[in-house]
């Protein structure tokens, strides 16, 4: 439970993604200052952080757009809705998964 009022979003999904990409882009500094592989290793591993954060956001250890109910709040509480969706989401869009509520209405 937090001490404050509102989500500020923390999530497996987003702590993961946040650990893998600060070691791609230590080891890309790595190749800045000299090591030459070090570029494209660290630009492979930070690419790798996206898709892990995806992964990990379309397993429901992610949160959609916007706030959240203050039971989910907690670092590991996981999402079950995700399967269905979440309105208003990129992730969950680029992975087809559309909820009813977003359907396209004609008008």
């Amino acid at each position: 439970m937090s001490a404050h009022g509102y989500d500020e979003g923390h999530t497996v999904a987003g702590w993961a993604g946040t650990a893998v990409a600060a070691v791609g882009a230590s080891v890309a500094g790595l190749g800045v200052v000299g090591w030459t592989p070090g570029i494209w290793i660290g630009t492979g591993v930070m690419v790798a952080a996206a898709l892990l954060t995806w992964v990990l956001h379309l397993a429901g250890w992610g949160k959609g757009p916007g706030p959240r109910p203050q039971s989910h709040w907690a670092m590991g509480a996981r999402d079950h809705t995700a399967r269905e969706g979440h309105a208003e989401c990129l992730g969950c869009r680029m992975a087809g998964r559309r909820p009813a509520s977003s359907a396209v209405r004609p008008g």
